[in-house]
């Protein structure tokens, strides 16, 4: 499992986590398109915006490995703002390529690419 040096562990002053330490004994936990409706609490909007950017900032829009990222946080923008870049696309894979659809994103969290981030 690749780690990516530099991203965020969690959102700071939270315990919302964005990457793991180490893979899970029992095996990769899949990503799975979650929904998020207009009344989520604004604590989680904001570690979803959170996360869009230092995505943005860590990936830009180049193809990117699971990794360490947090299957759960990931989950909540899989399927729209972060999309996979192969074909066929295995959701268990620590390998597995990802990119981030730049129009969606920038239309879903326009605060997170403020600074454009690294790239």
């Amino acid at each position: 499992m690749l780690k990516h040096r530099g991203f965020p562990g969690r959102l700071s002053g939270t315990d919302f986590q964005f990457t793991i330490r180490r893979p899970n004994p029992k095996g990769v936990t899949p990503l799975t398109r979650r929904e998020r409706f207009s009344d989520r609490r604004p604590p989680d909007k904001r570690a979803d915006a959170a996360f869009m950017a230092a995505l943005w900032a860590q990936f830009g829009p180049e193809p990117f490995e699971r990794g360490n990222l947090d299957a759960g946080r990931l989950s909540w923008l899989f399927g729209r703002e972060v999309i996979p870049a192969t074909d066929p696309f295995d959701v268990a894979d620590y390998e597995a390529l990802l990119v981030i659809d730049e129009t969606v994103a920038r239309a879903s969290f326009p605060d997170a690419f403020d600074g454009e981030g690294a790239r």
